[in-house]
């Protein structure tokens, strides 16, 4: 009796091992089902990222107003009848030196566009 226990034991062992551990196994299941969802969610973000170039490609496409903002923004172009203005601001630690000294010559040496203006 001991021994049938013993064989039927080692049997059950040998059949449950290929389930676990075998090539269609649960772990290779779970690993694949693990692989399966990074892939999703990868493709998530590169079809989010193709949505965008796509309106993009659309806006260049269709309308003129897009190509516009590229042109002005990354090529510095202006129309023709427009007049084209670079304010350059003063440095934000030399603007309160100054005011703190309460000099006025130190204010006109540091922004002269202001005296000539004045």
């Amino acid at each position: 009796m001991r021994l049938i226990l013993i064989i039927l034991t080692a049997l059950l062992v040998l059949i449950q091992y290929p389930l676990w551990l075998g090539k269609g196994g649960w772990m290779r299941v779970w690993d694949l089902d693990q692989q399966v969802d990074a892939q999703r969610l990868y493709n998530q973000t590169l079809a989010s990222r193709n949505g965008a170039m796509e309106a993009e490609v659309r806006d260049l496409k269709q309308g003129t107003d897009a190509v516009e903002e590229r042109a002005r923004y990354e090529l510095g172009l202006i129309k023709p009848d427009e007049l084209f203005f670079h304010v350059v601001g003063a440095p934000a630690g030399a603007s309160r030196a100054a005011r703190s000294s309460g000099s006025g010559a130190a204010a006109a040496a540091e922004n002269p566009a202001d005296n000539a203006a004045k």
